[in-house]
């Protein structure tokens, strides 16, 4: 069984959205099966058909987000130390061709997030940077073609 690295907040938020799921999400599902069922023919009834649906999806994202749960391998960042780009690394790249700097951060997979900074360890990007350290160039295959990025800074908070 493969373990699913993860910061603290990550994995915060998965307990967060399970627990969700489960108090609020499933019984307001059961209720609506329920009232449903008061409508009569079950074969006829879109109500009825649409609340199973919903139940379905429910149910199978607790199966998913239980299997994640139990599979994490939380990181605490703030512990880690160093030159090296690692899983919880904070890095500012400068793009090679226009100097433009951006920072991400190396995240696991459900907690990725471009916009806000995260990517995930398993993206080309976070691949490209692992283990290399600042004033280091890597290329980067992206969907505009090869980019080329040095490394700036590294950090862990």
């Amino acid at each position: 069984m493969d373990r699913l690295p993860m910061t603290a907040a990550g994995y915060e938020r998965l307990q967060e959205e399970l627990k969700h799921l489960k108090a609020v999400e499933r019984p307001a599902v059961i209720k609506a099966i329920a009232e449903a069922r008061e409508h009569g023919d079950l074969s006829e009834n879109a109500e009825y058909h649409a609340a199973r649906e919903r139940q379905s999806f429910i149910e199978g994202r607790v199966a998913e987000l239980e299997d994640k749960i139990s599979r994490a391998e939380v990181i605490d960042v703030a512990k880690l130390t160093g030159k090296t780009v690692k899983f919880g690394a904070t890095i500012t790249l400068a793009d090679v061709d226009t100097d433009e700097e951006s920072t991400y951060q190396i995240v696991g997979i459900d907690e990725a997030d471009v916009r806000a900074g995260r990517i995930s360890v398993s993206s080309p990007m976070a691949r490209a940077l692992m283990g290399k350290s600042v004033g280091d160039v890597v290329e980067v295959n992206s969907p505009g073609g090869q980019k080329g990025y040095e490394i700036v800074k590294v950090k862990f908070k």
